[in-house]
């Protein structure tokens, strides 16, 4: 495997040139949009793949910022079955938007969170047709442990014991390999998610195993590393020109490996348009995740109880 950087568990699968054992992969196209299913079943697989043990689900729209009517409504559909099919049947719901919203690209969770259908406090005085079908949700956008000098992990288990929800649905920036992966892939799975990961700052993990309750993570690529864009194009002059290959294949590599670790280190890409982007993805993971939360409201009266 190549030694790249990426937080999507379907790059690292298609990397793999042989079959990797304990991985079960699935996609079917929608319209517009390619759905891809990975199971990760076995440790061996996991500890191959980089990736915890889980379900990954990837929604790839090339056109997502600019897709028709029907292809936005179509993902927005798709995150909610999604999310609720990882969803406990019953019990509250804790929303953490991660990420640190005075970075745009790493805003996406806080920007969630703004849109979010919060109904823990109004549940006992809800009227007599809607008693039932709101769910109790709570949301919060925790900041970052540069700002708060404390755990975003810490602040969900202190959370999660006072709130006691069954479930918590995270929602972070992720780092893609593939710079064409930037806002138009949406990945969730119920493997939870480390806070900064996408920017190569790993914190302790949100998974079930540190808050205690099941973890959903949905997550969008907003940057790719430099060293990762610098050695693509390296590698695609080298293998255009034959440099290297003849006479020191072993020094295409190791050029290669010093490209991608050296000096750029962990420097990261993002689109000029990233503060648009963000905003639209976010508009429509909310809508996704209100959805999956309330599925027995449909979307127009969900933004009703939103903006009336």
């Amino acid at each position: 495997m190549r030694g790249f950087r990426t937080d999507l568990a379907m790059e690292r699968f298609k990397e793999q040139t042989e079959r990797v054992e304990g991985v079960r992969m699935s996609a079917h196209r929608f319209g517009g949009v390619t759905r891809t299913r990975i199971a990760i079943e076995r440790e061996e697989a996991a500890a191959h793949l980089q990736r915890p043990r889980g379900e990954y689900i990837t929604l790839e729209c090339n056109e997502l910022l600019h897709c028709e009517v029907h292809d936005r409504e179509l993902l927005i559909r798709l995150v909610a079955q999604a999310v609720h099919a990882m969803l406990p049947k019953e019990g509250e719901v804790l929303v953490v938007g991660l990420g640190n919203r005075n970075v745009t690209a790493d805003s996406l969770g806080s920007k969630v969170v703004e849109k979010m259908l919060v109904t823990r406090h109004i549940c006992e005085s809800l009227s007599h047709e809607l008693q039932g079908r709101l769910r109790g949700v709570s949301a919060i956008a925790p900041g970052v442990l540069g700002l708060t000098g404390i755990e975003t992990a810490e602040l969900c288990r202190g959370l999660v014991n006072h709130v006691k929800p069954t479930a918590v649905v995270a929602i972070d920036a992720l780092a893609a390999f593939d710079s064409q992966r930037i806002c138009t892939t949406i990945q969730i799975t119920n493997t939870g998610i480390e806070p900064g990961s996408g920017v190569g700052n790993h914190r302790l993990g949100l998974t079930k195993d540190t808050l205690g309750v099941e973890v959903i993570a949905v997550g969008v690529p907003m940057v790719v590393y430099a060293s990762t864009i610098a050695r693509d194009a390296m590698a695609r002059l080298m293998e255009e020109y034959g440099v290297l290959e003849c006479d020191h294949p072993g020094a295409a590599q190791a050029l290669l490996h010093q490209v991608a670790e050296g000096f750029l280190g962990n420097m990261v890409v993002t689109p000029r348009e990233i503060d648009e982007m963000v905003a639209s993805v976010a508009e429509l993971i909310s809508d996704g995740i209100n959805q999956a939360l309330h599925p027995a409201v449909d979307l127009d009266t969900l933004h009703t109880y939103l903006h009336g």
